[in-house]
């Protein structure tokens, strides 16, 4: 057992016998090093820490079986930097142990164990088998975390751990690379269109992991090992649990939030697409809906709706009686949402109060403009800057301009935050300068402190019932009320394929409120057989995903500006058969309603994702870890959605250790095997676990 590090690969070095017995809390340093560093051990309110060159190892219990580990170097771990978690951790019970040179901090089912050099590694306290471990970059230097000086006490830094065959790794946001299980993958930690980060990581050996750092850089998933990258930061500072996964995300929702309870109307159908450009035409297509006796519950009221972008009020020209037309949308029982973006145009009436007021993000080099975007009353785009969300005056402007303009005057409080990462053109987070700090250690996020906004705002005003829509997200955004939805994509079947493991991804990050734009968002043309299959299974996924949204750009598309709209893009919009069709799964939904409502509040109350991964539920079936294109809508209906064109039948698997029901045929099937079914265009394939009794086909 005391043998060099180099000599076990995968395995932190196991130190001897302290060379200095008299003196606890130190030990003897490997061998393999030419200069090592043997640190002091000491027990600090609860906490484990470890010191050593001028750098603080700080493990302490962060809630049941879970721990927080802080590291930095030229002093003491700071305080009150921006991250995910919550202020105060759950009380748990934990035990530190000092003794040979080693230290030991145990949180019930996880056990840390930090060696004389500082090496932190991660253990299941029942059998002590290994679940992570930190992994040196070179026997000699750099160690498992490098610090690399960028100036003014900041650091690119690098945190290192051990890389195992056969592991599967999940989470990480939302991304379009079409992947489940990420091994292998190397991923920018940066707000996107589409790209979505949230750093937690959930493995098939037991464990989950938050990188509590808002800071732009990159996670390596290598076969030769982890990386996390932080362009510029402070400290290292990440989160982790031990546990199965329906485990992990019960604790990590304790500790970075559990999202509201979603309102009823919000899991219904909503409408949408760009843009209804008039008071008229938005209305007409909600009278229509009720005309034809189809299930609606909201209507999106989208962008250039406004004056001048950052007036966050309706263009009388285009909308003259915004109170009439939200009465008669609450005589028809659907709720109106309307687009705010984040962003002001310099000839907004706010924008020169909001600039000598310090509410906009800062730049380091240049005028304080972040994007070009087209506005009305002007020919050309202008350059717009985006407030700054990490300000909290600046949100408590921002909520103001919204409750005078929107929520007072017409009691509207469904708000679309779109644009949210923000839109930066170009991204260059290195010239930002926020509130919170620089834009490379705080730029990622932007998208929960605009949540915050609407969320601290509309509970101050005595709403219960808070949802947004959100373009983006990170860690913590579901405490918000914030739904994310996942960016302006593709309108093809590669791309709906591609939604299903987004959308898992996304649930294992902690944001239970997820959507796709039901048709994919950019073109598709009502008109054409192909498109027209597309739409009817992707609407037929969007009706057992979460929430349920029919939105895009549809053919024939204009140019981008305030005059802008698209295609047709309701539900007779494509043609008789495909109506009837997304008809019945209109109704489906409705019917599902009190299910999906018990869904959400699993979710509210456990921190549960209600679409799941097979091995949320069955982790016990090994394969289960590699389904990619089927997944669990709440625990008892098995989704396997058709994601190829002119597909008439479906082959899933059915997880070990459940009885399966085709919902529509009522065959049986043992669950632990593959089983090929009819898949029509009219029918998306569903399974009902050991007898379960939803109202599937009505």
């Amino acid at each position: 057992m005391n043998q060099p590090a180099e000599n076990q690969p995968g395995q932190p070095g196991q130190q001897g016998p302290s060379d200095n017995p008299g003196q606890p809390g130190q030990g003897s340093a490997s061998l393999a090093q030419s200069s090592p560093t043997v640190g002091t051990f000491r027990e600090r309110d609860g906490a484990l820490e470890w010191s050593g060159r001028q750098e603080t190892v700080r493990v302490e219990p962060w809630g049941p079986d879970a721990v927080r580990v802080r590291a930095r170097l030229g002093g003491p771990v700071l305080e009150g930097l921006p991250g995910a978690l919550l202020d105060e951790a759950p009380a748990t019970e934990a035990s530190v142990k000092i003794e040979d040179g080693h230290g030991q901090l145990t949180v019930g089912a996880l056990t840390v164990e930090v060696d004389a050099e500082g090496l932190v590694r991660f253990l299941r306290t029942d059998d002590s088998a290994e679940l992570l471990t930190e992994e040196r970059a070179h026997f000699w230097w750099p160690g498992p975390r490098l610090y690399t000086p960028v100036g003014n006490g900041h650091h690119r830094l690098e945190q290192r751990f051990a890389a195992y065959e056969g592991e599967k790794l999940y989470g990480l946001g939302q991304h379009q690379h079409g992947l489940l299980d990420q091994k292998g993958a190397v991923l920018d930690l940066v707000q996107r269109n589409a790209e979505v980060t949230i750093p937690v990581l959930t493995s098939s050996r037991g464990y989950t992991l938050l990188w509590n750092s808002p800071a732009i850089g990159r996670v390596e998933l290598a076969g030769n090992g982890t990386r996390w990258v932080a362009d510029s930061a402070r400290q290292i500072d990440y989160w982790i649990t031990a546990g199965q996964p329906a485990d992990a995300q019960r604790r990590y929702s304790a500790v970075t939030g559990r999202t509201p309870m979603l309102p009823e109307w919000a899991a219904g159908f909503w409408q949408c697409k760009l843009r209804y450009r008039t008071q008229d035409e938005l209305l007409g297509v909600a009278r229509e809906y009720k005309r034809r006796g189809l299930p609606i519950d909201a209507i999106v009221c989208d962008f250039f709706h406004w004056t001048h972008l950052g007036e966050w009020k309706f263009d009388p020209a285009e909308w003259p009686d915004p109170a009439a037309m939200q009465r008669e949308l609450e005589e028809l029982g659907i709720k109106l949402v309307v687009s705010v973006w984040p962003s002001v145009s310099p000839l907004s009436e706010n924008h020169q109060l909001m600039e000598q007021r310090g509410y906009f993000i800062g730049t380091q080099y240049g005028p304080m403009a972040h994007a070009d975007w087209p506005d009305k009353e002007v020919a050309s785009t202008v350059q717009v800057a985006f407030y700054d969300a990490t300000n909290p005056e600046a949100r408590d402007f921002m909520w103001s301009r919204i409750k005078e303009n929107y929520l007072d005057p017409y009691g509207i409080t469904a708000f679309w935050l779109d644009a949210c990462e923000p839109e930066l053109k170009p991204g260059f987070q290195e010239n930002l300068r926020y509130w919170a700090g620089p834009g490379l250690e705080v730029g990622n996020m932007y998208p929960s402190e605009n949540a915050r906004t609407f969320y601290e705002g509309m509970t101050a005003a005595g709403e219960t019932e808070i949802v947004t829509l959100n373009r983006s997200a990170w860690a913590g955004s579901q405490r918000y009320g914030a739904a994310l939805w996942s960016g302006d994509i593709g309108t093809d079947f590669a791309t709906l394929r591609r939604q299903i493991a987004a959308g898992l991804n996304t649930s294992l990050s902690g944001i239970p409120w997820w959507n796709t734009d039901i048709g994919g968002f950019h073109g598709g043309d009502p008109d054409d057989p192909a498109y027209r299959e597309v739409m009817i299974r992707w609407f037929q996924f969007g009706a057992l995903s979460p929430l349920m949204r029919l939105h895009g750009f549809r053919d024939p598309g204009m140019p981008l500006g305030p005059d802008m709209t698209g295609g047709p893009n309701e539900v007779w919009s494509y043609g008789e058969e495909a109506g009837t069709i997304m008809e019945k799964y209109l109704r489906l939904r409705e019917r599902l309603k009190p299910y999906v409502l018990d869904v959400m509040r699993a979710a509210h109350e456990e921190g549960l994702p209600v679409m799941r991964p097979l091995f949320l539920e069955f982790p016990d079936d090994q394969a289960t870890w590699s389904v990619a294109d089927s997944y669990l809508f709440g625990p008892d209906l098995l989704v396997a959605p058709v994601l190829t064109a002119g597909a008439s039948v479906r082959t899933a698997y059915l997880p070990a250790g459940a009885r399966w029901t085709d919902a529509w045929t009522g065959t049986s099937y043992e669950g632990g095997t593959n089983v090929t079914v009819d898949a029509p265009l009219d029918r998306i394939p569903l399974f009902l676990r050991d007898g379960a009794a939803l109202p599937i086909d009505g």
